[in-house]
């Protein structure tokens, strides 16, 4: 299969280039840079610090999809949308892990998507995705008797919070207590805030160092507390399983995919 990436010089780039390099089944069919970027006309391998691969770093991305069996994108929300109308003209599968999109963005994708397969998602690795599945589970389960707050922290440099990680717990949560989460969440709390409400689903958010993402969903009752806790130690796993997400997205019709599909949870 073969498998481009925008965004190939970013650090998520590198790695993605590496992982595909390593990965049985599957071959790099090239990755972009910006216009005018130091990157371009590079071997993708020396880039990603492994050994040459035969293929340069370009800036045409209509090119790059009309290679390529399916494109792997960690990119920005304006950049992420871009591709998605590509991805849907040259029907090439689109792997999305981008995170931060507005309302117009994800409706974006979705319309891409009834033209061809794409899987996305808050956050590729298989521990994250299994956390989903067990918040979804945990919140069905003990109710609104329960609080449910959702703590997360990520480097210094992050540009967007709550992390798509956590609004996807978020969403998780809520789905088990079959409400929207836009209805019941509480992302910011400052000053007299008055008692919490039934059924809120809140958020805090920290920044700091190089910290690579923590997560921990936590059900309050009286008397006990679950916490559920994910702790990344290395960025490899998101490629690992954006990899795992191209690779199965081969052949499948079109449609709006998750990680949970992926791995059939």
């Amino acid at each position: 299969m073969k498998i481009g990436v925008v965004g190939c010089a970013g650090r998520m780039g590198q790695m993605l280039v590496r992982e595909i390099a390593a990965t049985a089944g599957c071959t790099l069919a090239g990755g972009t840079e910006r216009v005018g970027g130091p990157a371009l006309g590079k071997d993708l391998g020396l880039l990603a610090g492994i050994d040459a691969l035969g293929v340069a770093a370009i800036d045409d991305a209509v090119a790059l999809f009309a290679q390529s069996d399916a494109v792997i994108d960690f990119t920005s929300p304006e950049s992420t949308e871009r591709h998605a109308a590509l991805a849907a003209q040259s029907q090439t599968a689109l792997i999305v892990g981008t995170t931060g999109l507005n309302p117009a963005q994800q409706a974006a994708i979705a319309t891409a998507a009834t033209h061809t397969p794409i899987v996305q998602s808050p956050n590729m690795s298989l521990g994250v995705n299994l956390l989903l599945a067990l918040v979804e589970q945990v919140a069905g389960a003990l109710g609104d008797d329960f609080d449910i707050d959702i703590l997360e922290m990520h480097h210094r440099n992050k540009v967007d919070a709550p992390s798509g990680t956590a609004l996807g717990l978020g969403r998780a949560a809520a789905a088990g207590r079959k409400v929207a989460l836009e209805d019941v969440w509480q992302k910011v709390r400052d000053g007299h805030t008055g008692a919490r409400p039934r059924g809120e689903i809140g958020f805090a958010t920290l920044r700091g160092g190089d910290v690579i993402g923590d997560h921990v969903v936590m059900f309050a009752g009286d008397g006990e507390r679950v916490e559920l806790t994910h702790k990344a130690s290395g960025r490899q796993i998101y490629a690992k399983g954006a990899v795992r997400a191209a690779l199965w997205a081969r052949d499948k019709s079109p449609g709006l995919y998750s990680m949970k599909d992926v791995l059939g949870l």
